[in-house]
């Protein structure tokens, strides 16, 4: 089309439709040129006559119409004939025809056409391989079928989850135990000390001689010390410094601070780069509460359903949502009718409730405080086996029971602090997140005050080296420990919980049953968990090199526990948690984890003394250390290239490039979200003008029934009305004059 038919035309002073001049589209278009002082004649003129092409609207875009069309058109040539929307005789036709036109080309285009077309399906071919080889992917596609894509993200956050910690495994094997399992002539226990017999080097061994009892060996193995200490697995048994191949010299601490900053950026990039999407999804989404609605009714179904019971409470979760928005929208009018009085008061009931919050945890990192120097105290000396298992696990048992205890608290504060329900929600696992994260941290830090105190108050070695000789394995200890705790205590509550509990309300009559009902799976609760252990695996890998690899069999092992325990024991949450249906909530949350693992391994690398008896950096003050000396003994230019990228005027440099990129995203942004409005506003129009049309349609066809029932009394003729004599009442819909300048 040239030109829009009903708002252009090529005769001149052609009568006008009064109907399409009460568009309220046009109207406002007509509204949006009104003319200004000057020339104002000539562009009223125009707007008049409606003569040309305008410039703003939706009326003037026929260019942008025109190119759009052909670039539809060649993509459309180009596309594989079996691949257009077309029925199977024109797909034939258009088979034809196009090997009729290759006919026409030369040798060297017909061969660019089949190599092209050739490496289409070669690479249609792999990206099919690769999805038939993806994790988990006939499960995923059963478990969306049966419970739909808001329980579908949980399980797609575990495999990217076991995915991230396969990779991590892969770089710390590829480039710190591989090199040392396949040197010719280096040995993984030798250590390099500054001088022999220093008492800083002394680390005695601690694996057990002579008879074992056999429950000694299960100690061992759930907490890591005893013969699993002097293995791969923990950073003491890594003393080499150099490993000597034919070639070259393998620098392993330099590879070993390396893989640890590799494997948190790598982490970082991934995490953004995945969320991106669905923080798009989320502003599109929050942007209007009436689009929201809109989505809700006309597109919040969830085709992938297969299962009644799912469809039944898909539909359910809808009819929340819906209440939530209206609940949502009555609590914001509520707000804004509050009197200052009623405003006060809810102010310091939430002051109050706050500060009681901030109580609670502060009460439960003192806990853990506690119990993490009572139990490193109490490893000292041997009594027995049990006593002995649960001071090793004294912390991760009080950090999973402050895990289990204050998300009930804050559930039932949150009620009295008169948020609206969507809010509640959030701000409830915030809280949790904040208590789950930051509870590893004060072990640490508990940890860590007993590492950098000594009984004589000067430490000569940096670090306390009479308790801790090799405080990096002790602290992958207390990691190892927190990774095993978590794993136990998921599948014993999947075994000793949710299913005796489902065995109850199935088989029990009694009404305490039917009240308790069915466990829900509670998606965001689950994704706390696994977020959890992957904080503990990013801060624990640097002291416990393999813990990647535990990680992912253990993610490996919960996918199927959960799977199990959802198709089982438990039904999908009524009030399903807003962000389930994307994995934008589940990366943040994870971001914020990755965020919090950085603090203490930075600390540990940059600021806490190198243990002098074992691991890769015997000879150097700090891990950091390694990275300048290295640098150091690097050739001239090489060492001025890097000294000169971490100067102070490359970073500002570089700050000032980063600021101007930055302001022209924020920029282009900007013109992006004025278009989005436009077209909103276009949208709006549009609506508004199909309304005014279906109402001059009804109109007209109740004109057309009073006329029809009138005409039994009339003549004949009477019933040939002029169309004309009817335009004002609105019949002109029904039968519009043929020369009309702006008939369709």
């Amino acid at each position: 089309m040239e030109r829009d038919s009903v708002f252009h035309n090529d005769r001149l002073g052609a009568p006008r439709n009064p109907l399409l001049d009460q568009l309220p589209s046009y109207q406002s278009l007509l509204y949006r040129r009104k003319p200004s002082a000057s020339g104002s004649n000539k562009r009223r003129g125009s707007s008049r006559t409606r003569l040309g092409s305008s410039s703003s609207g939706k009326w003037g875009q026929t260019t942008l119409a025109r190119q759009h069309e052909e670039k539809h058109r060649t993509q459309t040539l180009q596309r594989p004939v079996r691949e257009l929307s077309k029925p199977m005789a024109e797909k034939r036709r258009d088979k034809d025809q196009r090997l009729e036109q290759a006919k026409d080309l030369s040798s060297w285009s017909q061969w660019r056409q089949s190599t092209r077309r050739t490496l289409r399906r070669l690479k249609e071919d792999g990206f099919e391989m690769l999805s038939n080889l993806e994790l988990w992917r006939g499960d995923i596609h059963v478990i969306e079928g049966m419970f739909g894509t808001g329980i579908l993200s949980y399980f797609s956050f575990l495999r990217f989850l076991v995915l991230l910690n396969f990779i991590m495994f892969l770089l710390m094997f590829g480039f710190v135990m591989l090199p040392i399992i396949t040197a010719p002539h280096a040995s993984g226990n030798t250590t390099f000390n500054h001088v022999d017999g220093f008492e800083c080097s002394n680390y005695p061994s601690t694996s057990r001689r002579g008879l074992v009892v056999f429950h000694q060996h299960i100690t061992d193995l759930l907490s890591g010390a005893g013969f699993l200490e002097q293995t791969y697995l923990f950073y003491g048994y890594y003393k080499v410094e150099t490993i000597h191949f034919p070639k070259f010299t393998y620098n392993l601490p330099l590879a070993y601070l390396l893989v640890t900053i590799a494997y948190l950026f790598l982490s970082l990039i991934w995490i953004v780069k995945r969320s991106a999407t669905g923080f798009k999804r989320k502003l599109v989404q929050d942007e209007d509460r009436f689009q929201s609605f809109c989505n809700k009714i006309f597109a919040g179904w969830d085709f992938c359903i297969v299962n009644d019971s799912a469809a039944r409470l898909k539909r359910s979760s809808l009819l929340y949502e819906l209440k939530t928005d209206l609940e949502e929208e009555r609590i914001k009018q509520k707000i804004a009718d509050r009197t200052r009085k009623e405003k006060c008061r809810i102010y310091v009931i939430r002051l109050i409730l706050n500060l009681f919050v901030i109580a609670v945890l502060a009460a439960c990192f003192y806990s853990i405080y506690i119990a993490t120097n009572f139990s490193q105290k109490a490893q000292m000396t041997k009594v027995n086996f049990i006593l002995d298992l649960i001071y090793e696990y004294l912390p991760s048992i009080v950090i999973t029971l402050a895990n289990f205890i204050t998300p009930l608290i804050f559930s039932l504060i949150i009620q009295f602090e008169d948020y609206s329900p969507a809010f509640e929600i959030r701000f409830t696992l915030m809280r949790c997140v904040f208590m789950r994260l930051t509870s590893i941290c004060v072990l640490l830090v508990s940890l860590w005050g007993q590492i950098t105190s000594c009984q004589e108050g000067n430490c000569v070695c940096g670090y306390n080296h009479i308790l801790y000789p090799c405080w990096e394995s002790r602290v992958g200890q207390e990691m190892y420990k927190l990774m095993i705790f978590d794993f136990i205590i998921i599948g014993a509550v999947t075994v000793f919980v949710e299913f005796p509990r489902k065995l109850i309300v199935d088989y029990c009559d009694c009404g305490l049953a039917k009240w308790w009902g069915q466990q829900e799976f509670a998606i965001p609760q689950n994704v706390l968990e696994i977020v959890y252990g992957q904080t503990i695996c990013w801060i624990g890998t640097f002291y416990c090199p393999l813990l990647p690899a535990i990680c992912t069999i253990k993610y490996f092992i919960i996918f199927y526990i959960k799977k199990v325990t959802l198709v089982n024991n438990c039904r999908p949450a009524t009030r399903p948690f807003r962000a389930s249906s994307s994995n934008f909530f589940f990366l943040a949350v994870l971001l914020i984890g990755l965020a919090l693992a950085c603090v203490p391994v930075t600390i540990g690398i940059a600021q806490i003394s190198c243990s002098q008896a074992c691991g890769p950096f015997v000879n150097y003050t700090t891990s950091w250390e390694v990275l300048p000396r290295t640098v150091s003994q690097l050739p001239a230019g090489a060492r001025t290239f890097l000294l000169a990228i971490s100067s102070e005027a490359f970073a500002v440099s570089l700050f000032v490039i980063t600021c101007l990129a930055m302001f022209y995203v924020i920029a282009l942004a900007g013109a992006h979200k004025r278009v989005i409005n436009q077209l909103r506003e276009q949208l709006v129009m549009d609506g508004r003008d199909k309304r005014f049309l279906i109402q001059k349609l009804c109109q007209a066809q109740r004109t057309c029934a009073i006329i029809s029932t009138g005409a039994g009394s009339q003549s004949l003729s009477s019933d040939r009305v002029s169309p004309s004599y009817r335009s004002n009442s609105g019949v002109f819909l029904v039968q519009p004059p043929p020369d009309s300048a702006t008939h369709v």
